[in-house]
């Protein structure tokens, strides 16, 4: 969510955020403890709070459409929850069909290809992550490509939601699990060997293990790794110590992305340049960051064949 649309939603509802959401700066967080990660969550459902209409929905999806265009982007998967929503949109049901609503209007206003991945908690019953998969392969033809899990990875055992990556794999969905950011490689294993995981949600840590390292390159398996995010919740102390570098030469894939702009203060092309200053990425290795990201993603494959044309053509030019 835009910082002005936060404010300006909130003075529309009467909700009075938290200090930390109305300065000119993003937040001080640091989530590595369960003070820091309660902290980060507070803020996190501050601002979802401001989220009440459907019009608010189509909003924010249509925003973010527009603020992934301006940075280069031709493909964007959103993951959500929509039990989150539900209780103000009357119900399970009608808040998964106006966000897919919302994103189906945004990819034909903007011309931007979007798509969704619903994700279940890791702090409610695996139960209801198995309701979930059900409703998200119910609407996979509606733009639903994945089933995630988020939420404190330190929390609930992937292996307690493996009948609900079971159900979304059966039908036809990518398994992106969150793993190995606040805990380490176990986390990241845990993904791979109990939830089938094509794609982690972060998975940096899994630059403390070799061996999994290979493991991960063997399988195609892409990290989406959102270097700014890192250094904001305190998983690293600074942007040179994410281990892009150990994961680039490893052959890990890795779709670079911004996670939550709002709190972190960063969108998607400030992850390239972080890449760059910090990491001494240089363009040919910037441009094959890009395709593996369209190759990690659930875009058709014309798509991604133009999106991939699209990277060769600013590397012979990148003026």
């Amino acid at each position: 969510m835009r910082p002005t649309t936060l404010l300006e939603l909130a003075d529309k509802y009467g909700v009075r955020l938290p200090d930390a959401l109305t300065g000119a700066e993003p937040p001080k967080l640091r989530a590595t403890d369960e003070r820091g990660w309660f902290r980060f969550q507070r803020l996190y459902d501050a601002a979802r709070s401001c989220l009440r209409e459907p019009e608010d929905i189509q909003r924010l999806v249509r925003e973010a459409a527009l603020e992934d265009l301006a940075d280069g982007s031709g493909w964007l998967e959103i993951q959500v929850d929509p039990t989150s929503y539900a209780p103000r949109l009357g119900g399970l049901i009608p808040a998964l069909e106006v966000i897919l609503d919302a994103v189906e209007t945004a990819s034909r206003d903007t011309g931007l290809g979007m798509r969704l991945l619903v994700a279940a908690n890791r702090m409610k019953h695996p139960l209801d992550a198995r309701t979930l998969a059900r409703l998200a392969v119910r609407y996979a033809d509606r733009g639903i490509v994945g089933f995630g899990l988020s939420n404190d990875e330190r929390r609930g055992m992937a292996r307690d939601f493996d009948r609900a990556f079971a159900i979304a794999r059966d039908g036809g969905l990518l398994a992106a699990p969150h793993g190995g950011e606040l805990t380490g490689p176990a986390s990241v294993r845990d993904c791979l060997d109990d939830l089938d995981a094509a794609r982690i949600g972060h998975g940096v840590r899994a630059a403390e293990d070799p061996r999994l390292l290979r493991r991960l390159a063997e399988r195609g398996v892409t990290c989406e790794v959102c270097p700014a995010s890192n250094v904001a919740l305190g998983v690293y102390e600074k942007p040179e110590d994410v281990p892009l570098r150990t994961l680039f030469e490893a052959g890990v894939p890795m779709a670079l992305g911004a996670d939550d702009p709002l709190l972190f203060g960063s969108r998607l092309a400030a992850q390239y340049e972080i890449a760059r200053q910090y990491h001494d990425f240089d363009d040919t290795e910037l441009a094959e960051l890009a395709r593996q990201s369209v190759r990690g993603s659930a875009a058709p494959q014309d798509v991604k064949a133009k999106l991939l044309s699209g990277v060769d053509d600013w590397l012979a030019d990148p003026a």
